[in-house]
């Protein structure tokens, strides 16, 4: 940049003005106008316009006009025919937008599986039995409860409630044979008595028929019922008259392994064991009985330890797999009665120090001590 020339009166002016280096090329042509305004002195100002050079529109290449637009670049670039090529790191964007649309259609498109996976689950029925005629399965969860139910109102009649047992009765089976058979079989003298009843299994002939055996105790005697059952459009029907069949036979119990019992074993544990039944019937102070990790609850005092009736403890080493026979006297409201109870409890225990014996696990058990 130079000083502006002296001011007529001899003072200098203090404006300064750019080089002619550091003017692009319009900048050039008004300083080369102003010098030829001086040395023409006779033309007038119109036709100095005239002569000056127009400005360039903002569309013609300008090197520094679009230098000073790209301020996002410190190094702007030039294209071989003048124009502007683009700011430095620009191109950058668009590889960033792709990954940006990306992650949203991977989260839109997870969000709308969540929902559809959570709808179905939502809609799917509860149970494993539970499934409609239209998945080709038989629903063996509703049949067994439907015939539950049915049970109760089937094995309780009397001439009392006769008319009402019917009504009931007709809410399980088809209009036509309600109508037939409304007592279902019954000739309406004597009466039935349900003491308790439970679903024992359910054999599926096809998708839409299955019949449901109930185990009842019915008069004091226990007996089996089969309910006929058929399915489908989602519902379900007692299909025809339930059939009465004879109680599970008695099966023996297989032979264990005869053993002799570790009498110096049975000897210790019968001694420390009455402590520890006492703690157990009382629900409290088990702590000092047992193995470190292990624990157990008690009966909270609804009994009271009375004796151990037979005990039966195997060879082996440290760890012990034991039988107890134990007799309780039944509580009530915290006082005893005369109510007593022989039961058997199978026991872990474990010998710590080859001196004293602890209880890692008490459960009922599969074997008599008479049977071992």
């Amino acid at each position: 940049m130079v000083r502006g020339p002296s001011s007529g009166d001899g003072m200098r002016s203090s404006v300064y003005y750019l080089a002619s280096s550091d003017l692009g090329p319009a900048h050039a042509d008004l300083m080369d106008l102003d010098a030829a305004h001086a040395s023409w002195p006779d033309e007038s100002s119109a036709d100095l316009r005239s002569r000056r050079p127009r400005a360039r529109a903002l569309d013609e290449s300008d090197p520094m006009a679009y230098g000073m637009m790209a301020t996002d670049s410190p190094s702007p670039a030039r294209r071989s025919d003048g124009g502007w090529g683009g700011a430095g790191g620009r191109w950058l964007l668009w590889p960033l937008r792709a990954m940006l649309w990306a992650a949203l259609l991977v989260v839109a498109v997870r969000g709308v599986t969540a929902i559809v996976l959570n709808q179905h689950a939502t809609a799917s029925p509860a149970g494993a039995g539970t499934k409609s005629a239209a998945d080709g399965q038989f629903p063996v969860a509703l049949a067994e409860a439907y015939a539950a139910e049915f049970g109760r109102v089937y094995l309780n009649a009397s001439t009392q409630t006769q008319a009402q047992r019917e009504q009931q009765l007709a809410a399980f089976v088809p209009a036509s044979l309600a109508a037939e058979h409304p007592d279902l079989g019954w000739n309406g003298a004597g009466q039935l008595s349900l003491q308790s009843e439970q679903v024992a299994g359910i054999a599926v002939q096809d998708p839409e028929n299955a019949v449901v055996t109930l185990l009842a105790s019915v008069n004091g005697q226990l007996m089996e019922l089969g309910v006929p059952i058929a399915a489908s459009g989602g519902g379900v029907v007692v299909s025809g008259e339930p059939a009465w069949l004879p109680a599970p036979a008695q099966s023996p119990v297989p032979a264990a392994a005869a053993q002799r019992p570790d009498p110096a074993a049975q000897s210790e544990l019968a001694s420390e064991l009455p402590a520890f039944f006492q703690a157990y019937s009382a629900g409290t102070g088990l702590t000092r009985f047992l193995t470190p990790g292990a624990s157990l609850t008690g009966l909270g005092g609804t009994v009271s330890f009375d004796g151990i009736a037979g005990l039966y403890v195997p060879h082996g080493g440290s760890v012990r797999q034991i039988t107890v026979s134990v007799i309780w006297q039944l509580l009530s409201l915290g006082a005893p009665t005369d109510t007593k109870l022989q039961v058997t409890y199978g026991m872990s225990v474990v010998q710590q120090s080859g001196v004293k014996w602890y209880v890692k696990e008490i459960s009922a058990s599969t074997e008599a001590v008479g049977e071992q």
